[in-house]
């Protein structure tokens, strides 16, 4: 945008006006999380100003005491917060200010419920810090300057939150930001300094640069009123100003852990557990990672913005959670902090930096270790983390191999022994039946589709346990986990069937019987489907269906091939192989039918069947319809 001296008023974006609204009736019982946000953003100021100051000194313009400044004007009712960080530009200021993310924004506001508790936590998720300004102001001003501008080009916006926004370019000698809070008359609390202090106290302690704040000495006097000492006014810091990260484990309280937490993950809420590790050896560097309760609106977007940090040295780097993390592990939030990268690093040399790859491999053992722990000392609050995550960890199986094996033991299943994902496959294996070798599961759109699939009838009847699999990942994820614990993992809808160890000599003779008794009924279904299927056979994985359908052992799986067209892909379809109960009432009525037409009807109606118990639709639902319609009038 080309720069204009002149003041201008412009409207805010739709959301932008939407989300003030839902917001400020949303938090009205967490207002004091405003000044959480606002210290933080300009903590990240001062942050952004230190690493562009590393390879270009004279941004400091001689001022390096980067602080953050509070004052409180009891007669003029407000609060004024001032950083010496970055500072802004005329078109940053309307970018970061006048809209919100350029991603996302309708998910976001349609994820606001109302529930105080429930969206407090997505406001800093979203990077809409700023607008909590609103929850205590009635009014708010922005004067800003970028550090690499000169004083003429500083920036003034402000806005009584009812839709519009007024900026100008004004003169500013100062570098930084200054945002000035015109208190709602029902903010009285926050003109006090005991009050103020206390918020930083308890969300901003850690933050590694001072917060000051200005303190009146009141005057003394004698007995008879005159004054003996003037009053003074001195700046005091009223936080450590330490990087948390930096101290000892012994030195830190939960409380602590979690606020700088709530800091660095813009979570309302703490989080679940945390890693907190110095490792030395060929190269040293630190990690606090934590795992957060609550999955962010934006966890499957690609661009989402919210990861780890990278510090080196305590000088904060960038925001880089996919070259820190495996993509996998995108939930987590912290810092790593290194010794051993330069601080001029560009996220091109990022990627090919060993001491990185060291960290990254390091943060992805350490982080799955937490995970393990949690699921064995922590139980519910590995569910809770298994009912956000479980699908980020999921993905892990595709794209880790060298952790596979601890990955695989952190997934969890519904199955046919609980309904919940709960099942572990060290719990499926510990529950197997004698005789068995191998971990069937069967893929679905929903777990009621996996849950009443035919498939799983012979498996009822001998007692055996299948894993119910509903999610889309764990398409991919079977095509990638083929064993665990030298057990085999088995689709039940694909393949041959083979349960012969497991159950008596009777019932498998038995099977045999019928399925040799069965071979001209076979034939005649064969002949009337024609190319529509690519097999048809007998099966003993029914006891209460007269049909399935099954896929061969290499073929791609109908479940497979749905999602795939759903998605928009062109895939080859495979035809299905149509296996028949050879005890079935319907499938002896056939046996003893000559007339063709008849037998053709049945033996697509067999197939509509199968196909519409896979959770699919017929070929012809019409057609399908009209088969029925037929039968039931006769």
């Amino acid at each position: 945008m080309t720069e204009n001296n002149q003041k201008q008023t412009m409207r805010f974006e739709t959301e932008v006006t939407q989300l003030l609204n839902l917001m400020i009736h949303s938090l009205y019982s967490n207002k004091e999380i405003f000044l959480r946000e606002l210290v933080s953003n300009a903590s990240d100021a001062a942050d952004k100003l230190r690493f562009e100051a590393a390879t270009d000194d004279a941004l400091y313009g001689g001022d390096s005491d980067l602080h953050v400044q509070i004052d409180i004007n009891k007669e003029a009712r407000t609060i004024t917060i001032t950083d010496n960080g970055i500072g802004m530009s005329r078109d940053e200021v309307i970018e970061n200010i006048g809209t919100i993310a350029k991603s996302g924004t309708k998910a976001f506001v349609e994820s606001l419920s109302g529930d105080s508790k429930k969206d407090a936590h997505l406001i800093g998720q979203f990077g809409v810090g700023f607008y909590s300004s609103f929850l205590v102001a009635n009014r708010v001003t922005l004067n800003t300057r970028r550090a690499d501008m000169a004083e003429e080009h500083g920036v003034s916006w402000a806005s009584a939150g009812d839709g519009a926004y007024t900026i100008e370019t004004i003169a500013r000698p100062q570098r930084g930001t200054e945002i000035i809070l015109h208190l709602r008359d029902d903010a009285d609390e926050y003109l006090e300094d005991y009050r103020i202090k206390s918020i930083i106290h308890k969300y901003a302690d850690h933050i590694p640069f001072p917060i000051r704040m200005q303190s009146i000495i009141e005057a003394e006097t004698d007995d008879e009123g005159n004054e003996t000492k003037a009053a003074e006014i001195s700046i005091d810091t009223v936080n450590q100003a330490s990087a948390l990260w930096t101290r000892a484990k012994s030195e830190l309280s939960d409380e602590e852990y979690i606020n700088f937490y709530k800091h660095v993950g813009h979570d309302y809420d703490g989080p679940l557990s945390w890693v907190h590790q110095k490792l030395e050896g060929k190269y040293e560097y630190t990690l606090l990672l934590y795992i957060p309760k609550h999955a962010p609106f934006d966890l499957w977007q690609q661009d989402a913005k919210h990861g780890v940090k990278l510090y080196v040295r305590r000088v904060f780097i960038m925001e880089a959670n996919n070259d820190l993390l495996p993509r996998y592990l995108r939930f987590v939030r912290g810092i790593m902090d290194s010794s051993d990268i330069p601080l001029n690093v560009s996220r091109e040399i990022l990627q090919k930096n060993p001491a990185i790859d060291a960290m990254k491999k390091g943060a992805t053992k350490r982080i799955l270790g937490q995970l393990a722990d949690l699921a064995k000392e922590k139980a519910e609050d590995f569910t809770t983390f298994w009912n956000e995550f479980g699908n980020c960890l999921k993905e892990g199986i595709i794209e880790d191999f060298s952790n596979k094996a601890a990955i695989a033991k952190l997934l969890r299943f519904a199955s046919t022994e609980t309904d919940t994902q709960s099942a572990s496959l060290e719990d499926y294996v510990a529950r197997m039946k004698e005789g068995q070798d191998t971990i069937y599961y069967i893929t679905a759109e929903s777990l009621a589709a996996a849950k009443h699939s035919p498939h799983l009838e012979v498996f009822r009847k001998k007692g055996i346990e299948v894993l119910l699999m509903h999610d889309r990942v764990d398409e991919w994820l079977t095509q990638h986990l083929h064993d665990f614990d030298g057990k085999k993992l088995q689709s039940i809808a694909k393949g041959e069937l083979d349960l012969s160890n497991i159950g008596d000599e009777e019932d498998k003779a038995k099977m045999e019987e019928a399925a040799k008794a069965a071979e001209p009924v076979i034939e005649k279904v064969k002949k009337a489907l024609g190319d529509k299927v690519k097999d048809v056979r007998s099966t003993h994985r029914l006891t209460d269906s007269p049909a399935c359908l099954v896929s061969d052992q290499f073929d791609m799986g109908g479940n497979l091939e749905r999602i795939l067209k759903q998605a928009g892909q062109e895939v080859p379809t495979s035809k299905p192989i149509l296996e028949l109960n050879p005890e079935h009432a319907l499938i002896l009525k056939i046996a003893n039918i000559d007339d063709e037409a008849t037998l053709e009807n049945w033996a697509n109606l067999l197939l509509d069947q199968a196909i519409l118990a896979e959770g699919a639709l017929p070929e012809d639902p019409a057609g399908f319809v009209q088969r029925i319609n037929q039968m039931l009038a006769h």
